[in-house]
This record gives C-alpha cells, structure tokens and sequence, in this order.
C-alpha cells in the first residue's frame, strides 16, 4: 500500500460511515399500525376489562354514598362510548368522522349498550339516585337518542341535556355548565361518568370516573 495514502483511510471511513446512517427525523406512528393496535384492543376483551374496572370503582362509591343520604342525590353520565358503543360504525369508517354518516348512524338508534357502564346507571336507580344524561350529541337527534336508551335499558332518567344546534362552545364548557345548573336546582351530584377529560373538566360533582377511549378526542 502506498504509505502517502495511509492518512487519509480515517477520514474516508467516516466519510462512508455518514453516508450510511438515518438522518434523524421526528416521524411518529404510522396511522396504519395505530389503527390495528386500537382495533386490537378494542377486539381483545382488553377494553371491555378496562370498562368493567372503571365501573366497579364507580359502582362502590354511588353505593356507599347513597347509604349517607344528604340531599337530592344525581350521577352524570355521557352518552357515546359511555353507555351506548359506536364502535361498530367506527370500525365501518376506518376510525375516521363523517359528520353526514354519524348522523345516519345515531338516528338509527340501534347503538349498543356498554354493558360495563350500564351496571353503573342501574346502580344509581337501585339506590334512588337520579340519573341525568349530559351529551355532546345536539338537539336534532333527540327523539333518536331517547329511542336508543330506552332500548338499551336506560330509559328511566331525571334528564337528558343536549348541546343546542349548532353551538360552537367546546364540550369541557357546556357540560361544567349543565353540571352547574343541576346543582342550583339542588341536586347533588356524587358522581361524573364519561370517556372524555371534558366530560369531566370544571367541578360540580364529587367524584369523576374517566372511562377509556383510544378512538377520539373531544376538548
């Protein structure tokens, strides 16, 4: 080897080194692989336990709570991947949201009910504790909605509050706000049931009980 060449063999090493490695980037998780792993979850039994430990907390303490008494006595529960499952139209969608699709699926009623959660609403009732459902679903689809809880076996509420047509305030806002107005009419509210945080965010109720949703985020 000509030794006038020796010095130069670490730096062409390196050179070809770099040209070998990644650049470094800030890819995140392939949609597609997310989508299988929600779909995995959701078919693997895992969601349903997951549900099913949420509601056994809940149950405990609407339980025990009811047995102190002290006033008109309410729970809040959210609608969608609360009581009633979508994940059937979810799946038929590829986990994305069209709105004019949604709106078909919910005025067909036919939304199943999360067993799970469903223990909840029929402790509350067990115990005379009145149930008000607070949703993010609008005025249009009332009737629809109503049908739907009363085929799920939840038919027997004190209340159920819609966001207005068309109303543009976020879900965490409305919903403090009904919460707020249950208690001025003097209900106390010992328990918050939803799957969302802004099902939960903003006081009024004694204990909040967050159930999973890997499908959908709603502020």
């Amino acid at each position: 080897m000509n030794p006038l060449l020796k010095p130069f063999l670490p730096v062409s090493f390196a050179i070809v080194l770099a040209g070998c490695m990644a650049p470094v980037t800030h890819e995140p998780a392939n949609l597609s692989t997310l989508k299988r792993e929600v779909d995995r979850y959701a078919g693997s039994g895992r969601y349903e336990a997951d549900l099913a430990a949420v509601s056994r907390a809940a149950q405990k303490w609407i339980s025990r709570r009811a047995r102190q008494g002290g006033g008109n006595l309410a729970v809040v529960l959210d609608i969608d991947e609360t009581v009633l499952s979508n994940l059937e139209h979810m799946r038929e969608n590829d986990w994305g949201y069209h709105p004019g699709r949604w709106d078909a699926w919910m005025k067909q009623a036919d939304a199943p009910a999360l067993d799970p959660v469903r223990g909840i609403y029929q402790c509350a009732r067990k115990h005379d504790v009145a149930v008000f459902f607070i949703t993010g679903r609008s005025e249009s689809v009332r009737s629809a909605t109503v049908r739907n809880l009363k085929a799920a076996g939840m038919g027997d509420y004190g209340g159920l509050i819609l966001r207005a047509d068309g109303s543009g305030r976020s879900a965490a806002v409305i919903k403090a706000e009904q919460r707020r107005r249950l208690s001025e009419r003097g209900f106390t509210i010992i328990a918050s049931i939803g799957d969302q945080q802004s099902d939960l965010d903003g006081g009024y109720a004694e204990r909040v009980f967050k159930l999973p949703n890997p499908f959908y985020l709603i502020h």
